[in-house]
């Protein structure tokens, strides 16, 4: 039986998702949007969702310190599952951060999809994997159980297409000054809208429990039940993404 989107297709789709994935991540390791840094806890009973969301958001450690530094790979990745997680949550929590875009895509899927793309590029990164047709392959897996062929690499009319489409995706992210939270969100919304191209595929994505679906499914709870099931699938993608740079390792030896 035929795939319904070639793998060519998801090819095209992910070579700009990846390059473009690069300047969102260093902005979230280098860069401080939120002001946490210096940011103490608000306090009083009627802290807003926003501020309980930056305080969670400030208790993450920062890169460039010396215990980073001694940080292995596996605690590096941990670190990254709680950044990626909690920015994409603070996303889709705190009023205006999505823009437009959040008001024309479902908030789970699009910023779900986003973040374990996200995750998997930083996670590679840790290991040491940054090779743009190794991390295509290994997004193609994870997110949609394809293997594609990646063995002639893109053609120069590919090439320019997939940098002019990760420049779309980058937007004002890159320039000068410091990206801002409200830009660094906004490139996330873009690559969900990246992925969104193959909207019918992310069922195939890491998921969350049985439980949280029928918890998502219940009224006024429903929210915690969707934030709970992309936070149990975002772990599941990097567990994911671990065994398939185990066994490229596997191989390359």
């Amino acid at each position: 039986m035929s795939e319904s989107i070639p793998d060519a297709a998801i090819v095209t789709i992910l070579r700009p998702f990846v390059r473009a994935t690069r300047p969102i991540l260093s902005a979230l390791r280098e860069s401080d949007p939120f002001g946490l840094r210096g940011r103490t806890r608000a306090e009083g009973e009627d802290r807003s969702v926003r501020a309980k969301v930056l305080d969670g958001l400030a208790a993450v450690e920062v890169p460039g310190t010396a215990a980073w530094a001694d940080m292995d790979v596996a605690a590096r990745q941990k670190w990254w599952i709680y950044r990626v997680g909690r920015f994409t949550t603070a996303v889709a929590a705190v009023p205006g951060l999505g823009g437009a875009l959040a008001r024309s895509l479902p908030v789970s899927s699009a910023v779900g999809a986003a973040a374990q793309g996200m995750l998997l590029v930083a996670v590679a990164g840790e290991h040491g994997v940054t090779d743009e047709d190794e991390l295509v392959g290994l997004l193609a897996w994870v997110l949609f159980r394809r293997r594609p062929a990646l063995d002639r690499g893109p053609t120069a009319a590919e090439d320019a297409a997939a940098d002019a489409k990760a420049t779309e995706i980058e937007g004002d992210l890159v320039g000068e000054g410091r990206p801002t939270a409200a830009r660094i969100a906004s490139a996330v919304w873009r690559l969900g809208r990246a992925l969104f191209a193959v909207e019918d595929e992310l069922d195939k994505r890491p998921h969350g429990r049985f439980y949280h679906e029928a918890i998502g499914l219940l009224p006024v709870v429903g929210v915690l039940g969707k934030y709970l099931g992309e936070w149990s699938g975002l772990k599941r993608a990097a567990r994911a993404g671990e065994k398939w740079i185990a066994a490229r390792d596997l191989a390359h030896r």
